[in-house]
């Protein structure tokens, strides 16, 4: 089992950047494909973006793709998320995710996700 913890959210500007981070404990980290999804008030929770065990399959949601990076150091057991070029649409609550799998696998669908962290709060300023 793995326990996640969010961090970094805050307040960013249209047009700038923010970089969020997930802490894993537990298992080992890299036992886990990863994801990042969102959730706005009112609205379902959606992909963000999914790594791989091992970071060799990566993928985005088209709103984010070009914008958005996700990476991860299983040496540090963390995840991150770097946000570039915000909008105001990207602000939601972010909540990183993880199950395990074999490596070069990664998903992009939360029912695919087991464990859940409480999510870090992201607002955009214009």
């Amino acid at each position: 089992q793995v326990q996640l913890v969010e961090s970094g959210g805050g307040l960013g500007q249209t047009g700038g950047s923010l970089k969020i981070s997930c802490a894993s404990s537990g298992r080992t980290f890299s036992d886990y494909a990863m994801g990042w999804f969102r959730q706005a008030p009112g609205k379902r929770r959606e992909f963000v973006a999914a790594i791989s065990r091992y970071g060799t399959k990566i993928y985005y949601a088209d709103s984010v793709k070009g914008r958005f990076a996700i990476s991860r150091d299983n040496a540090k057991n963390m995840l991150y998320l770097e946000m570039n070029s915000l909008k105001p649409g990207d602000a939601a609550e972010y909540l990183c995710a993880a199950r395990l799998a074999y490596e070069g696998v990664a998903y992009i669908n939360r029912y695919e996700y087991d464990y859940w962290g409480p999510g870090t709060q992201v607002t955009v300023s214009y």
